[in-house]
């Protein structure tokens, strides 16, 4: 493997990757990545239950902070980095996705439209009398 591939390599690694020899590198890895996700989730407790934040922005800081620890448990805790052997954990990652929106977006659409769908609860009686 040439120096330029090597360098490019080390870059990729995830922390707790295998690539780290150490126990204490992988575990120091995940001690964290459990600190930056018990920060993110404390920080969001107080951003929604406190009045000193700008009541609009709420759901957006929510929304954030969300997406930031999201991608902490991906890095920290998934290993999933942009490095070539990580191809199937994304692609992995990706159909999850796609089937968790299909189920709930589904759900939702069924869900949105089931009253006009429905008749009216008068009918409905009459039909099971």
């Amino acid at each position: 493997m040439s120096d330029q591939t090597h360098m490019h390599l080390e870059h990729d690694i995830a922390p707790g990757d295998e690539e780290q020899h150490s126990v204490g590198e992988r575990v120091l890895g995940y001690v964290v990545g459990l600190g930056l996700a018990l920060v993110l989730t404390a920080t969001s407790f107080f951003i929604a239950g406190t009045d000193l934040v700008w009541q609009p922005s709420i759901p957006v800081a929510l929304i954030v902070l969300a997406i930031a620890q999201m991608g902490v448990h991906l890095v920290f805790f998934l290993h999933i980095t942009t490095g070539p052997d990580n191809t199937n954990n994304v692609l992995a990652l990706a159909f999850g996705l796609l089937v968790v929106f299909l189920v709930v977006g589904g759900t939702v659409w069924i869900m949105a439209h089931l009253n006009q769908n429905m008749p009216p609860m008068d009918q409905f009686i009459q039909m099971h009398s």
